[in-house]
């Protein structure tokens, strides 16, 4: 067990090469637990890279990523989120001809108790296990006021609930750090207000840990308390939300004077 005051991720001096191009360059970054905390920059910055550093889709070519004091540092995907990270995608990617109870219950594969044989003879144990699953996907549901919609097909959802589904999706994987990449994107200002007050929501009713990159400044300053600027994959400036949106050199490279 880690220490109450260990950060929930550490990121130290991590770095990515793509051919000579270093698309991420000695990256730190220390997020406590249940912080909300900001990565942003401008378009290319490498923010993406970062996150898909953390979830294993690519590995790091130097530096350690620490979950909850873990080395997860280049383990496979799967691996990566069953130590307790998920993520969303800038472009929704939901099973879009499943149902919304179905979709939620995605989210569970890992933590399924039964055998391939116990669900294809459907033994005792898969009807518990299905049982348990579905009243646990529909208290998610519940949260997020899907539950009226549990039986639609996830395609005939709204923008911004297919948006809190796919949130809901990524909490039933039981998560400690929840990466959420551009949630903002696509949706008008009434859906970004709501969705200011789910991620609120979900930080303070699930005591979760959040990393998320977003273009929306106006979401950015509501809802984060730290913040770190990438630029051509360098940090150009960390810290507190208000004092790195106002420094020169962020506005500089936002601006692209």
């Amino acid at each position: 067990m880690s220490e109450n005051n260990a950060p929930m991720l550490e990121v130290k001096n991590l770095s990515i090469q793509f051919g000579g191009l270093r698309a991420v360059d000695g990256l730190n970054m220390s997020i406590r637990k249940g912080q909300l905390y900001g990565l942003i920059g401008p378009n290319g910055a490498g923010k993406t890279t970062v996150f898909n550093m953390l979830t294993g889709v690519y590995k790091p070519t130097s530096g350690t990523i620490l979950l909850d004091g873990k080395n997860i540092t280049g383990k496979p995907a799967i691996a990566i989120n069953k130590e307790g990270i998920a993520r969303t995608f800038q472009n929704i990617r939901l099973f879009k001809n499943m149902s919304v109870l179905d979709n939620v219950k995605a989210g569970m594969h890992n933590h399924i108790n039964y055998t391939a044989i116990e669900g294809v003879l459907r033994l005792p144990r898969y009807f518990k296990e299905e049982k348990r699953a579905n009243e646990k996907a529909m208290v998610l549901l519940k949260v997020f006021e899907l539950d009226g919609e549990a039986q639609q097909m996830a395609a005939n959802l709204p923008y911004g609930k297919q948006r809190k589904l796919e949130i809901a999706r990524a909490l039933a994987t039981d998560p400690k750090l929840l990466l959420l990449d551009e949630p903002a994107a696509g949706m008008n200002p009434n859906e970004t207000a709501e969705l200011m007050n789910t991620i609120h929501f979900v930080r303070d009713e699930f005591h979760m840990t959040i990393l998320l990159i977003e273009h929306d400044m106006k979401l950015v300053s509501g809802i984060c308390e730290e913040l770190t600027v990438l630029n051509f994959g360098q940090e150009l400036a960390q810290g507190e939300t208000s004092a790195v949106l106002n420094d020169p050199k962020v506005i500089t490279a936002y601006l692209g004077e």
